[in-house]
């Protein structure tokens, strides 16, 4: 339902996040690699992010991309916005045109439901409940290895 853009965006963001303890700043490189992501495309999603400010920017030789805290409150529901927008959540799941209540497609009732559940989900998950799992271990993005328990 979301874009391959929108779901490297948010691993990116709860990647950093998971490190913002460590008050380090990230280069595109570090977290193409642990995201498993392209590297140009990379940097593409987090100058958009850091435009729509999920996320933060320095330049220079002691910049790099990180998370303030006042950000981990962020909906998730912002970065699908940020990159793929809100219209996600009302298209229709076929792809149709001509698609609304008065007038659905087969899937029509089905692919509401679903999509009014994820959109709930998105607009109650914020980034620290994210990374709060990645920093306990119990759950992983691409290239970040969990804590044995």
């Amino acid at each position: 339902m979301i874009s391959k853009a929108c779901q490297y965006a948010i691993r990116a963001v709860i990647f950093l996040a998971s490190k913002a303890d460590d008050k380090i700043k990230l280069n595109v490189k570090q977290i193409a690699k642990e995201i498993d992501a392209p590297e140009a495309f990379t940097a593409k999603t987090l100058q958009l992010l850091n435009k729509h400010k999920i996320i933060t920017s320095l330049k220079g030789p002691y910049g790099g991309f990180f998370i303030e805290d006042y950000q981990m409150d962020t909906p998730i529901i912002d970065i699908v916005n940020a990159i793929d927008g809100l219209q996600i959540f009302t298209a229709c799941g076929l792809g149709l045109k001509q698609c609304f209540a008065a007038h659905p497609c087969a899937f029509h009732d089905i692919y509401t439901v679903l999509r009014n559940s994820l959109q709930k989900a998105f607009e109650k998950t914020t980034i620290r409940k994210l990374a709060k799992k990645i920093e306990n271990g119990t759950h992983f993005l691409s290239g970040i290895q969990t804590k044995k328990k």
